[in-house]
């Protein structure tokens, strides 16, 4: 093989892996993922014997939570965005990048309360019996516990 028809087969190889690369990345990227429900609420399916209603009432709150974690989700993205860019800018711990943190911390907050609101709604719907599994549930996941 002479080194002419080398250099075309690597070429043709890094196209090749090129290519998959570029698949992989637009698949990552431009496909939507569907949101998985909370631990929670996976948690909560598992190891409390919920009735019908219960579980139509339960499914009705995490998918209203699903859009509002969305939109958090994604605002936190734009807010490290805007961290990076500052970073990029400033190369220090400058106006730009405190204010960018800020920014991150808020939506971070933000998104830990929205994630209360929803627990305490999923609460609501329980009976007090299954309220305190609920609660051991909820201690067991914060504390890292759960499984």
């Amino acid at each position: 093989m002479n080194g002419a028809m080398r250099r075309h087969l690597l070429t043709m190889a890094i196209a090749f892996v090129a290519a998959l690369a570029g698949v992989a990345i637009g698949c990552r990227v431009l496909m939507p993922t569907p949101s998985a429900p909370s631990d929670i609420h996976t948690l909560v399916h598992r190891d409390i014997a919920l009735d019908a209603q219960q579980k139509v009432a339960l499914d009705q709150l995490e998918a209203q939570f699903a859009v509002r974690r969305a939109e958090l989700e994604a605002r936190l993205r734009g807010d490290n965005a805007r961290l990076a860019a500052a970073i990029e800018a400033e190369h220090r711990d400058g106006p730009q990048v405190s204010q960018a943190i800020d920014a991150v911390h808020h939506t971070m907050g933000d998104l830990q309360k929205a994630t209360l609101a929803h627990v305490f709604a999923m609460r609501r719907v329980l009976r007090p019996d299954q309220a305190a599994i609920f609660d051991r549930l909820v201690v067991a996941k914060l504390t890292d516990t759960a499984r």
